[in-house]
């Protein structure tokens, strides 16, 4: 006897940060909302991550802000500097300003902190771990949705905040690899202790720029100081790797950073384990949904880190869908999901294109663009 098909109102395909955001904020605004993620279980991946003020605001909605503002780090300004002779660029004023001027506070955290944090929102019994979809069928008045272990979901919408290899956007645009972007990041959490042997000053949230746009973006990801970050941007010739990422080494990025400001190099010497990640990109989609089926985050634009606004965009996503489903109905998901496309289109295609330029805040300039928007009410459309 075949098992039954369960039926749910809207089934989110992946539980990332923009994923969880949907499920939280979908479920706020009075819909059935189950979340199905490929992991058998969270654990604490990823590493830093910054988020600006326009973001806090969503976080603000659904009641997170404050337990995020207590465990992350609040920079005061975003510092760009030459690698070599530490000369400052530019001083972006986050902080106390970023407070008054954009309406929420900026924050660096570790990824997996803030994740575990959105999942605790979520309702365990409608978020569904080991679920990888293997097959979508669109049908008149719901969509058919296979996983991997035999389950099957008629769900009457399906929202795709599956990633960059997003089986969703497979389904609604082809097979099609992400070019790789040219670009490598090396990550690492540092040995705190080697770091303060070196008796230097660490700055909260800081940019070290070299020839080429090389770089190394470095903060703290914890309010307490006890953890400090960094990830790069290296141009390289090809990944050839298989792997989602390798290891790298100190020696590696002695090999490349070595000989730079003694801030630089006591970040080097305090690296343990260091990871390389390759940024894959694509072109900016013309299509965000069909059907039933809609696209958030990485799926429908994945950007290169250099903005740190990739998570962002995917949470501003969500909050303007969220907002354009309540306005339109269930029923109305057609209206709806064109409405959310509108509205977020040209800010996402703007981000995108600045990330992976990778010009943001190296020179005096304001974000109030990006920090001051707040996607809770800014206008559809």
């Amino acid at each position: 006897m075949s098992t039954p098909i369960e039926k749910v109102e809207i089934a989110v395909i992946g539980t990332g940060l923009g994923g969880a955001a949907a499920a939280a904020l979908l479920t706020q605004a009075g819909f059935d909302v189950h979340s199905f993620e490929q992991a058998s279980a969270f654990s604490r991946i990823g590493a830093g991550i910054h988020i600006g003020p326009n973001v806090m605001k969503i976080f603000r909605k659904i009641g997170l802000e404050k337990r995020l503002e207590e465990i992350g780090a609040h920079p005061d300004f975003w510092f760009s500097r030459d690698g070599n002779t530490g000369e400052y660029f530019s001083r972006i004023p986050l902080g106390d300003y970023g407070r008054r001027e954009y309406g929420a506070s900026y924050i660096t955290i570790h990824r997996g902190d803030m994740h575990a944090e959105q999942i605790s929102l979520l309702d365990k019994d409608r978020l569904h771990f080991d679920h990888r979809l293997t097959a979508i069928e669109e049908r008149d008045t719901d969509v058919l949705l296979t996983f991997d272990n035999g389950r099957q979901i008629s769900a009457s919408l399906v929202v795709g905040a599956d990633g960059i290899n997003s089986m969703i956007r497979e389904m609604l645009l082809g097979p099609e690899k992400p070019r790789f972007s040219g670009w490598v990041g090396h990550r690492a959490v540092l040995n705190m202790d080697r770091l303060r042997t070196s008796g230097l000053e660490f700055e909260t949230c800081v940019k070290w720029w070299w020839e080429a746009s090389r770089h190394i973006m470095a903060y703290a990801t914890k309010g307490n100081g006890d953890e400090y970050y960094y990830v790069t941007g290296v141009p390289v010739d090809g990944w050839e790797h298989d792997s989602g990422f390798v290891d790298s080494s100190r020696e590696e990025m002695e090999a490349i950073f070595g000989g730079s400001h003694p801030v630089v190099q006591a970040l080097i010497d305090a690296t343990e384990t260091v990871t390389k990640w390759p940024f894959w990109n694509r072109d900016p989609l013309n299509l965000w949904s069909r059907g039933r089926l809609v696209m958030l985050g990485d799926a429908c634009h994945p950007m290169r880190p250099h903005m740190a606004q990739g998570a962002c965009m995917a949470i501003e996503d969500a909050a303007i869908l969220a907002r354009c489903l309540e306005e339109y109905g269930l029923a109305g998901y057609a209206g709806a999901f064109s409405l959310y496309e509108v509205t977020r289109r040209e800010r996402a295609t703007k981000v995108q294109t600045i990330s992976n330029a990778n010009t943001w805040l190296k020179q005096p300039e304001d974000p109030a663009w990006v920090y001051g928007y707040d996607p809770t009410t800014a206008p559809l459309g």
